[in-house]
């Protein structure tokens, strides 16, 4: 518990030399650029005469950004406000309420831990602590979930349930805009659902270390709640570029197994987290797995003799060794899957 960067940081007024990236990893002091053209894609509009122009603006971003942001997407302002509060209300209580959920054993089903779950063999560190926990079914993990605060259970359990209607809405509307059939994304490519809660807390030298290093995520799409306080910056055209928070809105992006699913005609975007000298910020981020033995290849739909499939046949359980293995390096996790150089 004494690890996690929350529990000593508070009073912190420079950065411990294990927290010092190498100089080519390093965010440096320069102001990186928001991204003003990251659509924004109103899911108000899939159910009017708009919905096929909807389908084309998250295919298009997709491609060349993997990542977009959404609003008016049917999660109520006061579920993401207690969502945000609890999330916040965990990281702050006493380390001893927080104690028992201390463990970097990824088979258990709730652990809270900092940095990596290689903590104790890493060089350098990153500036985060970490709850995660699987979200469905509900009823089969729920109780494995932290007991305080008091209200976690309640408040997390109707948050990832309408997180998950979420996630299953754009994965239909990404299914129908590539020409599969509908309910593609069900069943097993989608069953897994968890609960990732990132917190940065103030840091004493931002332009030094990170709150994540650049990669792509290993799901088949992320859902992060981002707040009202910047961090996440996106790598695109050889820029690093930052992401604004926008009220209410979540940010959608593009995991590997939709890149190979869609045989390349979407993309994860690689990505990372700098931190904040002024304020803690607290982000959860839902990601949306296949099962652990679930075949991922090329949808048969965009497998011609005109576009040859780009990546063999893989179980799930098997690219995440991988990309475990890998530190989650985006190109050493999917190259060896790649059919075509």
């Amino acid at each position: 518990m004494e690890k996690l960067v929350s529990s000593w940081s508070i009073n912190v007024q420079s950065l411990p030399e294990n927290y010092v990236r190498p100089p080519g990893q390093r965010p440096g002091k320069l102001i990186v650029p928001s991204c003003k053209s990251l659509p924004v894609v109103d899911l108000g509009k899939a159910t009017s005469p708009d919905r096929a122009e909807t389908i084309q603006k998250i295919l298009e971003a997709s491609w060349e950004f993997g990542f977009f942001q959404v609003i008016n997407h049917g999660v109520s302002d006061d579920l993401i406000n207690e969502g945000r509060s609890i999330f916040s209300e965990f990281f702050n209580m006493p380390a001893e309420d927080k104690a028992s959920l201390y463990s970097t054993d990824i088979d258990k089903s709730c652990i809270l831990y900092t940095s990596n779950l290689n903590y104790d063999i890493e060089e350098v560190h990153l500036w985060r602590d970490n709850l995660r926990h699987p979200c469905h079914p509900l009823e089969e993990y729920v109780q494995f979930w932290p007991e305080k605060p008091t209200k976690y259970r309640e408040v997390v359990g109707a948050f990832s349930v309408e997180v998950r209607k979420l996630s299953l809405k754009i994965l239909d509307l990404i299914s129908e805009g590539l020409g599969l059939e509908q309910g593609f994304f069900g069943g097993e490519l989608s069953k897994g659902q968890l609960m990732s809660v990132n917190h940065y807390p103030r840091c004493p030298d931002p332009s030094l270390t990170l709150g994540l290093p650049k990669h792509i995520d290993p799901c088949l799409i992320a859902v992060l709640l981002q707040g009202d306080v910047d961090g996440l910056q996106v790598y695109k055209d050889g820029q690093w570029l930052g992401v604004e928070p926008l009220p209410y809105a979540f940010v959608i992006n593009i995991g590997h197994q939709l890149e190979v699913i869609s045989n390349g005609k979407l993309r994860g975007a690689e990505h990372r987290v700098v931190t904040n000298p002024r304020e803690a910020r607290t982000t959860p981020t839902t990601f949306i797995n296949p099962s652990p033995d679930c075949v991922i290849q090329p949808a048969e739909a965009l497998v011609n003799a005109s576009n040859p499939p780009l990546y063999k046949a893989f179980k799930f359980i098997d690219y995440f060794k991988t990309f475990t293995a890998a530190n989650g390096d985006p190109e050493t996790a999917l190259n060896p899957y790649k059919l075509q150089a």
